[in-house]
């Protein structure tokens, strides 16, 4: 028996709404954050062999890469964050309805912008 219902395979055509993009997001700072813990135990590890290894470190963070790597961790800690909240708000029974997700994720999203920029500012 083959069930009659429509099939959309064509994904560019699906527009999430921003309840979903923050669901998502969500998720993905949680794996980036995860691997940024490789980069800081290279670093602590490393850092701690010598003092020609600690200086080496020390220029690393120092230096382009440590920067993008700093900025780019703390960006996502503090979506995580945001969107932990907001989660946890929702777990408590509000921001449940369509208009108010829809308008809590746009918050998330809208701070966390804010935050990147601030975080660079600071860290430049």
């Amino acid at each position: 028996m083959k069930k009659q219902r429509p099939v959309n395979l064509d994904l560019t055509t699906i527009e999430l709404p921003a309840a979903g993009k923050a669901s998502i997001l969500h998720r993905v700072t949680g794996v980036a954050m995860f691997f940024a813990l490789v980069f800081v135990i290279w670093a602590w590890a490393t850092s701690l062999g010598s003092e020609a290894d600690f200086q080496m470190v020390k220029d690393v963070l120092n230096g382009p890469f440590g920067y993008v790597v700093a900025l780019g961790t703390l960006s996502a800690l503090s979506f995580h964050l945001l969107g932990g909240i907001r989660h946890v708000i929702m777990d408590m029974g509000y921001w449940e309805e369509l208009h108010s997700g829809n308008l809590s994720a746009n918050i998330a999203i809208g701070g966390w912008i804010v935050l990147t920029v601030v975080l660079g500012v600071i860290l430049w």
